[in-house]
Protein backbone atom coordinates (compact mmCIF):
# COMPACT_ATOMS: atom_id res chain seq x y z
CA UNK A 1 0.00 0.00 0.00
CA UNK A 2 0.84 3.60 -1.12
CA UNK A 3 1.53 5.92 1.65
CA UNK A 4 0.84 9.88 2.14
CA UNK A 5 4.78 10.18 2.82
CA UNK A 6 5.10 7.98 -0.72
CA UNK A 7 2.92 10.40 -2.83
CA UNK A 8 3.91 13.15 -1.69
CA UNK A 9 7.65 11.99 -3.01
CA UNK A 10 6.44 11.50 -5.88
CA UNK A 11 4.45 14.66 -6.73
CA UNK A 12 7.85 16.31 -5.28
CA UNK A 13 10.00 14.04 -7.87
CA UNK A 14 7.45 15.35 -10.60
CA UNK A 15 7.59 18.92 -10.05
CA UNK A 16 10.60 19.26 -12.16
CA UNK A 17 9.86 20.30 -16.14
CA UNK A 18 12.06 17.34 -17.26
CA UNK A 19 11.35 14.44 -15.03
CA UNK A 20 7.84 14.98 -15.36
CA UNK A 21 8.45 14.94 -19.38
CA UNK A 22 10.37 11.49 -18.58
CA UNK A 23 7.24 9.81 -16.90
CA UNK A 24 4.67 11.19 -19.09
CA UNK A 25 6.93 9.66 -22.05
CA UNK A 26 6.69 6.23 -19.96
CA UNK A 27 3.22 6.64 -19.73
CA UNK A 28 2.62 7.29 -22.86
CA UNK A 29 4.99 4.12 -24.20
CA UNK A 30 2.29 2.52 -21.62
CA UNK A 31 -0.84 3.60 -23.49
CA UNK A 32 0.78 1.75 -26.43
CA UNK A 33 2.03 -1.25 -25.34
CA UNK A 34 -1.26 -1.39 -22.95
CA UNK A 35 -3.38 -1.89 -26.40
CA UNK A 36 -1.41 -3.97 -28.43
CA UNK A 37 0.45 -6.49 -26.25
CA UNK A 38 -0.59 -6.20 -22.86
CA UNK A 39 1.87 -8.44 -20.95
CA UNK A 40 4.76 -6.38 -22.31
CA UNK A 41 6.42 -4.00 -19.89
CA UNK A 42 6.59 -0.07 -20.49
CA UNK A 43 10.74 0.72 -20.59
CA UNK A 44 12.99 3.39 -22.29
CA UNK A 45 16.23 3.92 -23.14
CA UNK A 46 18.54 6.61 -21.17
CA UNK A 47 19.42 7.44 -25.21
CA UNK A 48 16.11 7.66 -26.17
CA UNK A 49 15.05 10.09 -23.17
CA UNK A 50 18.48 12.43 -23.59
CA UNK A 51 17.36 12.42 -27.38
CA UNK A 52 13.69 13.30 -26.37
CA UNK A 53 14.52 15.55 -23.89
CA UNK A 54 17.93 17.34 -25.82
CA UNK A 55 19.81 17.30 -22.91
CA UNK A 56 23.20 15.54 -21.79
CA UNK A 57 23.71 12.03 -19.78
CA UNK A 58 24.70 13.51 -16.22
CA UNK A 59 21.58 15.09 -16.43
CA UNK A 60 19.12 12.42 -17.34
CA UNK A 61 21.25 10.16 -14.77
CA UNK A 62 20.05 13.14 -12.27
CA UNK A 63 16.36 12.70 -12.55
CA UNK A 64 16.82 9.30 -13.52
CA UNK A 65 17.88 8.78 -9.71
CA UNK A 66 14.57 11.17 -8.69
CA UNK A 67 12.36 9.24 -10.17
CA UNK A 68 14.01 5.94 -9.28
CA UNK A 69 14.12 7.37 -5.32
CA UNK A 70 10.26 8.66 -5.77
CA UNK A 71 9.61 4.47 -6.83
CA UNK A 72 8.03 5.95 -9.62
CA UNK A 73 10.09 3.93 -12.11
CA UNK A 74 12.53 1.12 -11.71
CA UNK A 75 16.10 1.12 -13.76
CA UNK A 76 17.74 -2.52 -14.96
CA UNK A 77 21.72 -2.58 -16.41
CA UNK A 78 21.75 -4.16 -19.61
CA UNK A 79 25.55 -4.64 -20.50
CA UNK A 80 26.29 -1.14 -20.67
CA UNK A 81 22.79 0.52 -21.26
CA UNK A 82 19.96 1.55 -18.65
CA UNK A 83 16.29 0.70 -19.30
CA UNK A 84 13.65 2.73 -17.33
CA UNK A 85 10.54 0.79 -16.53
CA UNK A 86 7.58 2.40 -15.17
CA UNK A 87 6.73 1.17 -11.67
CA UNK A 88 2.58 -0.12 -12.00
CA UNK A 89 2.18 -0.13 -8.35
CA UNK A 90 2.88 3.86 -8.38
CA UNK A 91 1.10 4.55 -11.21
CA UNK A 92 -2.18 2.98 -10.02
CA UNK A 93 -1.94 4.60 -6.50
CA UNK A 94 -0.85 7.95 -8.26
CA UNK A 95 -4.50 7.04 -10.27
CA UNK A 96 -6.49 6.31 -7.28
CA UNK A 97 -5.33 9.28 -5.60
CA UNK A 98 -6.70 11.31 -8.81
CA UNK A 99 -9.99 9.38 -9.10
CA UNK A 100 -10.66 10.08 -5.54
CA UNK A 101 -10.24 13.71 -5.63
CA UNK A 102 -12.32 14.43 -8.62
Amino acid sequence: MTSIHDLSQAFKALSNPNRLQMYLELLQQRETVVASEPEKECRCGLTELMTKLNVGAPTVSHHVKELVNARLIRVERQGKYLTCYLNEEMRAALEGFFAQVK
